[in-house]
Formats: C-alpha cells, structure tokens, sequence
C-alpha cells in the first residue's frame, strides 16, 4: 500500500523534536486539553477534525453519522513534514492509522459515562451518535486502539471528568514536554 511505501522510504525521517497525541472517545476532553498543553508549551495544536474539514482529507460525508470518511493517506502525506519538524500537539479520537514514529508520548482521555453522555447532549450530537460514543467508552475502544498501535510505555491513560483533572492533566503532559524537550536537546 501506499502508507507502507511512504515508512518504508520516510522511516529515517524521524521527528527532530518529540510530538504527542491525545486521544480518547469524543467529548473526554482533548482539545480543551491539547489547547491548554500548546499554549503553557508554545508547541503547534493539530485538531486532525478541523484539518480534515478545512483541507478536504476526506472521501466524502457520512450523514447519517455527521462526520466525514477519512483519507487516512491524505491526512499522513499532509502531515509529514510537520511531524517530522516535531513540537506537535495532535488530537484526534481515533490513531491507528498514524506512523509509530511520529509520537513520543500518547494520552489516552477518559471519562465516566453519566460525564460523556452529559456532555455530548450539550454538543447536540444526535441519540444515536451520543449511544455509540458511549459505547464505545464503556468498551474501550480508544484504548485500545492506542495500545495496540503504539508501544505500551508511551501510552497513558489519564482521567478527565472536571476542570481539576483537566488542568491535572496538562500540567502532568507540560512536565513531560520540559524534560523530554531536554533529552532532545542533548542528542542534537
């Protein structure tokens, strides 16, 4: 496939500093998050939604999901040189399909039920979007996904049920960013 070829001849194109993602089922807080890590870091926040829409990296809308068919290659080949610049802050609900390399460290949100379905009503999401996003917390689906596509030690899950643990949150990620910033540093 073409994604292979693009690792088999990007492979030792790795990041000159490191990058994260933060994921996690919708509405468990990841760009409220990855927002807030960008500003206290200065590092570049990429909403992988909002680039999908602006630049057209998809294959069409799904309306009866309100969302879009993602082209994952589109997405990765628009991505690359960013990625491979490094300070990225990329947030996204699903991340099975982004090079390993390209990560340093991948956040996984949660929240509880009763939080989730709470707060994607107040997004308007339609019953049944609301149902299998929540579903798909109870199930884990994010976590796993995360897991299985990275490797085990960089995976963090992290709760993000208030404000408190939201800020909990970035704080804990920002120290990550100085020290792991500083090991960088050093190999340069």
């Amino acid at each position: 496939s073409n994604r292979r070829n693009m690792e088999i001849e990007t492979k030792y194109r790795q990041p000159k500093r490191p990058n994260i993602l933060i994921t996690g089922t919708p509405g468990t807080g990841k760009t409220t998050t990855s927002e807030m890590v960008a500003e206290n870091t200065g590092w570049r926040h990429i909403n992988i939604s909002a680039l999908v829409k602006e630049k057209g990296l998809h294959g069409g809308e799904l309306k009866e999901w309100d969302s879009f068919v993602l082209d994952e290659d589109k997405i990765c080949d628009e991505l690359e040189d960013i990625m491979v610049e490094g300070g990225n802050v990329v947030d996204f609900h699903t991340c099975d399909f982004f090079p390993e390399r390209w990560f340093h460290l991948v956040i996984v949100l949660r929240a509880s039920n009763q939080i989730l379905y709470d707060r994607l009503v107040k997004r308007h999401y339609s019953k049944k979007k609301v149902e299998e996003n929540v579903e798909a917390e109870i199930m884990q689906v994010v976590s796993d996904e995360a897991k299985q596509s990275y490797k085990k030690e960089i995976v963090v899950e992290l709760e993000s049920n208030s404000f408190e643990q939201l800020e909990g949150n970035v704080e804990k990620i920002c120290d990550w960013v100085k020290s792991k910033s500083k090991s960088f540093e050093k190999k340069q």
